[in-house]
């Protein structure tokens, strides 16, 4: 298999684009700004899922399942959250075609016109509390942990697959809640478990922190998120937590008797990630030879390539491939053993380390009779010679240093490239020829943080939560500062 990349450094876009679509993880479809999610990238998206889905139901959390189409009216009860969304919705206008009189194809009936438009869902809040509305009436029916894993459509105008789609795959928690504290703890208890998710699994380190005020959810009263540093020294926000307060309660009437008996607003959360974390995936680790993937989240772990000069070696070497892969399996490690014959060995070399097998081993006679097998780690391309004798335990263990090397290369990168500025001309400068996080003190306002996003394409990331106290000077106005915040062009 020829080299099929683009270089990073010649065209870090193309690069990503010619990866994803190589390595079969998606590819675009007929529809404007939708993607075919393939069955590999497809694969790794489901490890995501069914370890995030094991964590929510270990911290109480339930799943269900809401209508994909929201009444118009329902959008505008909430005035912050409509006018959030209002530009990306896809609405619902008419239920029915019929054939044009000519014969030439079909068109819509205007006869079949909705009574009320409806919204293809961009998120769920409204409907959610909508229906919350006949959950709730006491204190003993609080607090609700729903998480709901569902397609949204925002209909986006520059679409790049995973990254920003028109369509796409997330989950999304709403909990309910009978005091302020319950609801503020749910909110940082789901950003915790977006970053132990994101730096265990996916071996990628973030710095967690509030949202600056233009920079929250659409109807929330503070907004958590994860914040990641692709390879190209943009940044990638990973995840989200929302702490809504009362305002959805109060637009859809959600009231509950609390153990006093006095009426109060129900409070409330909701957070999210999506298959942009596959985006993250990709850029965090991959190189100008593929995918390189933290093995617990590969489809497969390792790949077995039996190689052989004829017949008789073939099957002699699928019989002791196949023990191996047995083996391998009742140590809970997932292997593919590729026994096709329609492919050479050089050529299956080059396609999983495109795809980003963690480990490869290649399995011939002279390994047979050496009691032998050759084994190639994808992160740093390094092959050695192991005893077939005890081999499950020592993949078992090179798995977990792939792991942690994948993670504490990234993590290297990322601290690598914050930044400590103190001037604009140092901002300018830093953004332009180091890219990076940069953390810089900022005024607090929302007309300073307009400003230096409309002049350098950098914003406020996060104000992190370890950002520690510190007198100083913002870097756009002069103004006093107490703290730094993490600034940083991103996707």
């Amino acid at each position: 298999m020829a080299k099929v990349l683009t270089s990073r450094k010649e065209n870090y876009a193309q690069w990503y684009n010619d990866l994803v679509i190589k390595a079969g993880l998606a590819e675009n479809s007929a529809v404007r700004g939708c993607m075919v999610i393939k069955p590999y990238g497809y694969a790794i998206w489901e490890k995501m899922q069914a370890e995030l889905d094991r964590m929510f139901k270990e911290t109480g959390h339930e799943n269900a399942y809401f209508p994909l189409f929201i009444p118009k009216s329902f959008f505008s009860k909430e005035a912050d959250h409509v006018e959030g969304f209002a530009k990306e919705c896809a609405v619902v206008t008419h239920y029915r075609l019929k054939n044009k009189e000519d014969g030439q194809g079909v068109e819509v009936d205007p006869a079949a016109k909705l009574e009320e438009e409806l919204i293809v869902r961009p998120t769920s809040e409204t409907i959610i509390w909508n229906t919350y509305k006949n959950w709730i009436q006491s204190y003993r029916d609080l607090p609700i942990l729903v998480n709901q894993w569902a397609n949204v459509v925002r209909w986006e105008m520059r679409t790049r697959l995973f990254l920003r789609t028109a369509e796409f795959l997330w989950q999304e928690g709403h909990t309910a809640h009978a005091t302020r504290k319950e609801a503020e703890e749910e909110t940082r208890q789901m950003i915790d478990i977006y970053a132990d998710f994101a730096q265990n699994y996916m071996a990628l380190p973030v710095i967690q922190g509030h949202k600056s005020e233009g920079e929250r959810f659409a109807g929330a009263l503070d907004t958590l998120a994860i914040e990641a540093l692709m390879q190209d020294g943009k940044a990638l926000q990973a995840g989200t937590s929302h702490f809504l307060g009362q305002n959805f309660a109060k637009a859809f009437d959600v009231t509950f008797t609390d153990k006093t008996g006095k009426l109060d607003h129900v409070w409330a959360t909701s957070w999210g990630v999506s298959t942009r974390l596959m985006g993250a995936l990709i850029m965090g680790h991959s190189d100008d030879n593929g995918l390189v993937l933290p093995p617990k989240l590969a489809p497969h772990q390792v790949v077995i390539v039996p190689i052989y000069k004829n017949d008789d070696q073939y099957d002699t070497v699928c019989q002791k491939g196949e023990e191996i892969r047995k083996a391998l399996l009742k140590k809970g490690i997932s292997v593919k053993f590729d026994k096709r014959d329609t492919q050479k060995p050089g050529w299956k070399f080059a396609e999983y380390e495109l795809k980003g097998v963690p480990v490869r081993l290649a399995l011939g006679m002279r390994d047979i009779e050496n009691g032998t097998i050759e084994v190639a780690r994808r992160d740093t391309m390094k092959k050695e010679i192991m005893p077939v004798e005890g081999l499950p335990e020592k993949i078992s263990a090179l798995l977990d240093d792939i792991q942690e090397g994948i993670y504490k290369k990234a993590l290297k990168f990322r601290d690598e490239n914050i930044h400590y500025v103190d001037t604009w001309d140092e901002f300018v400068d830093t953004l332009e020829n180091k890219a990076g996080f940069i953390m810089a003190h900022w005024d607090g306002t929302a007309e300073t943080e307009e400003r230096i996003q409309n002049e350098t394409k950098a914003s406020i990331r996060v104000i992190p939560f370890d950002s520690k106290q510190e007198e100083g000077k913002c870097i756009f106005t002069g103004k006093p500062s107490k703290q730094r915040v993490l600034f940083a062009r991103a996707y």
